[in-house]
């Protein structure tokens, strides 16, 4: 288990628009739902770009580099080298994902411009991590996985601006040859290896887990490492081949660290299954379910099989660990922020007291109906399953920031 003081933790101001803000573009890639048909679903469908960025860089990105401004200073035990810059970060994020959204949408002139506020972002976000890291004298495993999945985040980014010029007219380029590169390297590249490494010291912190081998973290992560750049390898050389060794060697990856959460879950002392276990494990069952998909599409090349994949790997793994991991950190930083001064002067509340139990639980199973129900419609290709999905989805989508506002607002 990991040593962690929170001598070093920045303002919870600073961090509170991330989380506000990545809780209602969680709502609005929800609503792009209703209007998407199994015949959009396709890779290049602006409808399609659009929900996917705004999930992406509204939702995912914009509380990953929430917590991550809360947890590398607390995990490697020195301050930001320039807390205030994420204060600028937010602001950028935010345009440049609504940029990009309504660019796919109907203004392609958009996107080069939203591309480049984003890039912006994500560098300033960069630099002051790296620039804070180098402050520690000794690196660990976690640490370097940080720095690998921002590398392949610059990487990812920079093949997205290119892109995005070409989208608008700007450069003469191959969108289909950058498309795998910039994917894999944002999706594979940064958030997969940014939840494995942040969730070795996450999951053991709030499972209070001893006594199990960093190991298959380090194999994990190096062999995700190597399918990314195959990947990119296969994107700018056409080689096909190189892009079936880098989707094997993911999924090998992303069964080396399932069973490394298996190991922690089971090594664990708090063995309550609250809200926050329950969603992480409809999300790592959701990777394994996304896992299956991608091996039957191998096999059978029905492309729905790779759809509901995606789908199941967005929605399910990647949501439902965020949304999972933000009922035990907006608690806990609210709590420190409030009510540690008055720990010994008046009662305080426990954290449990602090998470709302019915919107909380509304949102694990209308969220998760609906990403059944969607998944199930994808391979189906049933357009009434979707909008049904959806519906489920919108209800979870509005109860998660319900619970959000009543856990920042909690007196």
């Amino acid at each position: 288990m990991f040593s962690i003081s929170q001598d070093f933790a920045p303002p919870f101001k600073l961090i509170l628009p991330f989380f506000i803000l990545g809780s209602i573009f969680y709502v609005v890639s929800v609503l792009f739902l209703f209007f998407i048909t199994n015949e959009n679903i396709v890779m290049l469908d602006t409808k399609i770009l659009s929900f996917i960025h705004i999930f992406l860089l509204g939702f995912v990105m914009m509380i990953i580099f929430g917590a991550m401004a809360q947890l590398v200073p607390v995990v490697l035990e020195v301050g930001h080298f320039g807390v205030e810059l994420f204060y600028a970060i937010w602001p950028l994020l935010f345009i440049g994902s609504l940029m990009m959204g309504m660019g796919f949408l109907a203004y392609p002139t958009l996107l080069p411009f939203g591309g480049v506020v984003v890039l912006i972002a994500i560098i300033i976000f960069i630099a002051e991590i790296f620039l804070t890291i180098r402050k520690v004298q000794k690196m660990t495993l976690v640490m370097s996985s940080v720095l690998i999945a921002n590398i392949f985040l610059l990487a990812g980014i920079i093949f997205g601006l290119l892109m995005a010029l070409g989208y608008a007219g700007m450069i003469d380029i191959d969108i289909n040859l950058l498309l795998r590169s910039h994917v894999f390297s944002v999706i594979g590249g940064y958030v997969i290896i940014t939840l494995m490494g942040l969730s070795v010291v996450l999951l053991p912190m709030f499972g209070l887990s001893h006594g199990f081998s960093m190991k298959p973290l380090k194999n994990a992560i190096i062999i995700m490492s190597l399918s990314v750049l195959f990947v990119i390898a296969s994107s700018l050389s056409g080689v096909a081949f190189f892009e079936y060794i880098g989707y094997v060697l993911a999924m090998i990856a992303l069964t080396i660290y399932f069973f490394l959460v298996k190991t922690i879950y089971s090594t664990r002392a708090r063995k309550e299954i609250d809200i926050y276990a329950k969603s992480l494990i409809f999300a790592y069952f959701s990777m394994i379910a996304s896992l299956i998909f991608g091996i039957l599409y191998l096999f059978s090349s029905y492309e729905p099989f790779l759809l509901s994949g995606a789908w199941l790997m967005f929605f399910g793994f990647f949501g439902f660990s965020i949304t999972g991991h933000m009922y035990k950190i907006v608690p806990f930083l609210v709590w420190f922020d409030k009510f540690s001064p008055l720990v010994g002067k008046q009662r305080v509340p426990m954290l449990a007291e602090m998470l709302p139990k019915k919107s909380s639980e509304a949102q694990l199973v209308f969220c998760g109906v609906g990403v059944v129900v969607i998944a199930i419609a994808i391979v189906l290709k049933d357009d009434t399953f979707i909008k049904a999905g959806a519906s489920f989805l919108l209800i979870g989508a509005l109860s998660f920031v319900r619970s959000v506002f009543y856990m920042i607002n909690y007196k």
